[in-house]
Formats: structure tokens, sequence, C-alpha cells
């Protein structure tokens, strides 16, 4: 069986736009899942998130649409509402380790408490008319709650458990803890994805090496900051720098270009821009300059020469 790679979500970076280009433009990305989605407290969706998963704005790209709860109504409500798109698989957002987040219980913060957690699968499960994979850390405070969680997972039909072994505490600070998600394949009888520090050709190697068993990689923070990963995964080898810039920046043109039309005026591109070369920045030479250059422009001609002069002058490695 061949490895499957996955665009894990990230909020405000991998909305549909970007999802469909970096599927467009670079080849070997198999699913891609959605930042969560949360109710409100009224109980609806924000506008954007209704948007991000309308089925006309998702062709061509096979999406996992995320979920954020704690409680077997929201589970069932959000997970009938994406069934109606015609989605077949939902995850459930048991990582999210922002404070924010994980503080209300929901998130990793819901990982100390595996009573709820089971509740929630048992009562809400039979309720959705499609598949449920969840996404989880090792734990909120302490690696030891995974392994009190996954006996009580055994007892439900997940599509897959893709684990980040990092802590939420930890956020993205640290090493992914490997040891971690091979005592898991010891104790979990599904599916396990893995997920953390794939950031080369190298590093990978050694993670596929640890994990004997494990053909499904979801991927975030690395390969949005380099859209060629996959590609070098697969093939394991390195593309070459010539024809890296060249495919690149006819990406984020492409990129540019959609969100020109789509955002309200040139501040919001100005800010939605820098965004994503906090990321890209991470894979030019002299990263540390070209972040410097792209984060103090202050209007979106700037921006823009800036970016122009990047490409020029710097090598996509």
């Amino acid at each position: 069986m061949a490895d499957i790679f996955s665009l894990a979500p990230l909020q405000g970076i991998t909305d549909f736009i970007f999802r469909k280009l970096i599927c467009t433009c670079f080849k070997g990305i198999d699913k891609v899942y959605t930042p969560f989605l949360r109710l409100q407290n009224d109980k609806t969706l924000k506008r954007a998130q209704i948007v991000d998963v309308l089925p006309e704005n998702n062709v061509g790209v096979n999406l996992i649409p995320q979920i954020l709860c704690n409680n077997v109504d929201d589970f069932v409500f959000l997970g009938g509402y994406l069934s109606d798109l015609g989605y077949s698989e939902i995850n459930w957002n048991l990582g999210c380790p922002y404070p924010m987040v994980a503080k209300r219980k929901l998130g990793s913060g819901l990982l100390t408490y595996p009573d709820m957690i089971n509740s929630i699968l048992e009562t809400g499960l039979p309720k959705v008319n499609c598949d449920v994979s969840i996404k989880l850390r090792s734990g909120y405070e302490s690696e030891e709650e995974i392994f009190k969680l996954l006996p009580i997972l055994n007892q439900f039909p997940l599509k897959e458990l893709i684990v980040h072994p990092r802590i939420a505490r930890q956020m993205y600070k640290g090493s992914a803890n490997v040891d971690t998600v091979e005592k898991s394949l010891s104790i979990y009888k599904g599916n396990v994805v893995y997920n953390g520090d794939i950031k080369d050709i190298n590093s990978f190697s050694l993670i596929k090496n640890r994990l004997d068993g494990i053909k499904h990689w979801m991927i975030g923070r690395a390969l949005i900051s380099n859209p060629f990963l996959v590609e070098e995964l697969i093939s394991l080898k390195k593309i070459e720098h010539v024809n890296k810039i060249d495919r690149f920046s006819a990406f984020y043109n492409d990129l540019y270009n959609y969100y020109n039309v789509s955002l309200s005026g040139p501040g919001h591109l100005l800010n939605k821009m820098q965004n994503f070369w906090e990321y890209f920045s991470l894979s030019f030479s002299n990263s540390h300059k070209v972040w410097k250059q792209i984060k103090k422009s202050k209007s979106i001609e700037k921006l823009n020469q800036e970016v122009q002069a990047i490409f020029r002058n710097e090598e996509f490695v």
C-alpha cells in the first residue's frame, strides 16, 4: 500500500482557496482537512465557515471537514449538517492546544475528561450518517492521558486516529515524541495516522522507520512552508532550486490574485499575504531577512516589490 499524505488544518491559512491551489499546483496531497467548524452561542455557524465547506468551493479536493465541540448535541448537529452536504467523513478535533479553546473543555482541553469523550461517542456516533475520525494530542498536561483514552476509543468504529505526539502545553515547541505513537500502536486496534515534525526527507525516513504499519501521514506547517514537500517525500529526491522558484511564484501569483478579488481592500490583502509569508519565508535562503522585509511592508505595493525581489534574488531551498 502506497503512503497517503494529508494537509493538516491551520486556522487563517488553509481555507478553500489555499487548499484548492496547493492541491492543483503541487502533486501528491491525497486528503485535506478543514480548520475546525464550531457552533456559535446561538447554535449557528459563521458565514465564512459555511462558505469554506460548500462542495462547489472544494471541487477536485478530497476534503474532510473538522468539527470542534464538547457535547453530543453539537456533535450530532455538525455531523448531520456536513453529511447532508455530501461529506462521507468528519474529523473531531481533540488536539487544538490554544488556551482560549482548551480552557473551555474543547480541543485538547477535553482530553482530561475521557468520560465525556466516551459519552459523546457512545450517543453521537449512531446518530451521525458518516465516518468519524479523531485528531488528538498525546495529552493536555501529560502523555499518560492518551494511554487512558485509547482503550475507550477501541470500543468505537472510528475511521482513523490522527496522533500529534505533543502535549497541549508544549504548543509547537520541543520535539514530537515518536515513542508515544509507537506505544499507542500497541494499544489502539484501529488505523493510526502520524502528525508532527515531518519537515524533510530525512525526518520522514527516520519517523517512518520507527512506525512500521503506519501508511497515512499528516503534515501541517512544513507543507505550508514548502508545498513541494510531499512530492519530495514520494520520490525521496530534492527538487532542483531553479524549478522550485518558477513553480512557487506561479502558485503564489494565483494565490494573490484569488485573494485580491475576494478580500475587501488592500489592508486585508496585505495582512493575508503577510500571514502566508510567515510560513513561506522559512523555505527561502536568508529566511530571516526575507520575513523581516515582508513583515515591515506597510502597503500592498511595498509587499509586492519585496516579493518580486525575493523571487529574483533568493533560492527556494
